[in-house]
């Protein structure tokens, strides 16, 4: 029996035996049952075929090839893909010479069946790992990224490397090449219609694609060859087992200290425990109290994110719950913008004057505090474009050396001459603690010891979110 595979709008449609799709046949139907089971494939009773998601294309070609069945394929013939993936086999090609740790995370991935997710940490080389498989399997390419930022980053890079145009989605520009690069937001807008496009994907930060409507960019492509860039692959919604799924396993990790001292500069964490002034302490206990008194009054025991959940959504109607959750937050901004952190800071500031410094915080109204007082330049979320851009533009090539951020430069934003990182305030987040730890962890061939500051008010629940992300 013969199989026809075919990509239409994010789906694969399998047609078995005689079968057209131009309308139900009960003969249609008991051709597509006497197939083996193939994964995701369903039964379309309008059609006679059988459909599945496109992710599903590779593992329904295995299915059918350990069967014996022989397929037609034309999933990933589309009438304008040949000619954009002229040139690739000699267009592809690149100078990088991979460290031992980058090729047995090649080779793991390459033996997994191209797929699957690598875990390494910032300043890696992720990107150069992803570069050589793509000179390796030599094929169109796909290369998702969560920010303008990154797109910029990696066009730059693959224009570097490659003779072959680089198309983009993104940042105002929607240009398809065999290798392009897009955000999530614009590949989620455009899955549909590209699925069949390219025989590779990589999704840089994949840990995004747990998100649900980013999920569907996975789902929607046909793209065989999967790879997945992190350095925090583990979500606290478990959402990395969706993942998991769409893109394969994470079939290699190492963390900072597996590379800190051999590949990576070596590094100190530093924790200073600063005071709350006698009316910060006064008004934190009164906060604290009311949202503690809540919530054992209520029997909220906080084990689960769900409990956190509850307690919002009684602050709906219920006025004490509102009361507490208002309290939490207060006492919240009372601890992380403790006024005797910033006079810490000056001294940090002060002994790293030399250095290049990145300073974070979880709110933007004390970015711009810092900024005034001790001309900072600031990037938060209002932060346009185009002055992000000169910031750091200015910050790399050493105008400024230090900048103070509000958990954009968190990730996503390539920043290799900070040697320095003050954590004045942030979240219980192993993810967010580990990308700004590697906002500062430069290649060991540029020299020095890295250096990350944390901040934390004592006697306050800031110790225990302090303890949790590390």
């Amino acid at each position: 029996m013969d199989v026809r595979l075919t990509y239409e709008d994010g789906t694969i449609r399998v047609v078995a035996g005689d079968a057209t799709g131009n309308g139900a046949n009960d003969a249609d139907g008991d051709a597509l049952e006497s197939l083996p089971p193939l994964p995701g494939v369903e039964s379309d009773p309008r059609s006679g075929t059988g459909r599945a998601p496109a992710y599903r294309y590779a593992a329904i070609r295995r299915a059918l090839e350990v069967a014996g069945v022989s397929v037609e394929d034309h999933v990933l013939d589309a009438s304008d893909r040949a000619g954009a993936a002229a040139g690739l086999d000699t267009g592809l090609s690149t100078d990088y010479d991979l460290r031992e740790y980058q090729r047995e995370a090649l080779d793991a991935w390459r033996d997994a069946g191209d797929r699957g997710v690598l875990e390494l940490p910032t300043g890696a080389g992720k990107t150069v790992i992803a570069i050589r498989a793509m000179v390796e399997l030599g094929v169109p390419t796909l290369v998702v990224v969560p920010t303008v930022d990154l797109l910029n980053q990696w066009q730059r890079e693959l224009e570097a490397e490659f003779d072959v145009p680089i198309g983009r989605f993104g940042g105002g520009e929607q240009r398809q090449e065999a290798i392009t690069v897009s955000t999530y937001d614009s590949a989620y807008l455009k899955a549909e219609d590209i699925g069949d496009a390219f025989e590779f994907v990589v999704f840089d930060e994949v840990h995004h694609l747990g998100g649900e409507g980013y999920r569907d960019v996975a789902r929607l492509l046909a793209a065989p060859a999967r790879l997945g860039l992190t350095a925090t692959f583990e979500r606290p919604d478990d959402a990395h087992e969706t993942v998991a799924e769409l893109i394969g396993d994470r079939v290699y990790a190492l963390d900072v200290d597996d590379l800190a001292g051999d590949h990576l500069a070596s590094y100190d964490i530093r924790r200073i425990e600063v005071e709350l002034t006698p009316d910060e302490r006064e008004r934190y206990d009164a906060k604290q109290g009311t949202f503690v008194e809540y919530v054992r009054d209520a029997g909220i025991t906080f084990t689960s994110g769900s409990d956190y959940q509850e307690l919002v959504k009684r602050s709906g109607n219920d006025p004490a719950a509102r009361e507490a959750l208002l309290a939490k937050q207060d006492a919240r901004e009372i601890m992380m913008n403790a006024r005797r952190k910033i006079d810490r800071l000056e001294s940090i500031l002060d002994r790293h004057r030399d250095d290049r410094v990145i300073v974070f915080t979880a709110h933007t109204d004390l970015v711009y505090r810092l900024s005034e007082r001790f001309l900072l330049p600031a990037i938060t979320a209002e932060t346009g474009a185009k002055e992000r851009r000169e910031i750091l533009e200015r910050f790399r090539e050493g105008t400024y050396g230090r900048v103070v951020a509000a958990n954009v430069l968190d990730e996503g934003v390539d920043v290799p001459d900070a040697n320095v990182a003050v954590v004045l305030s942030g979240s219980g987040s192993e993810r967010e603690f580990t990308q700004r730890l590697g906002r500062v962890l430069r290649p060991k061939d540029d020299g020095g010891r890295a250096i990350l500051y944390e901040v934390v008010s004592t006697e306050t629940a800031e110790e225990r979110v302090a303890s949790r992300r590390r």
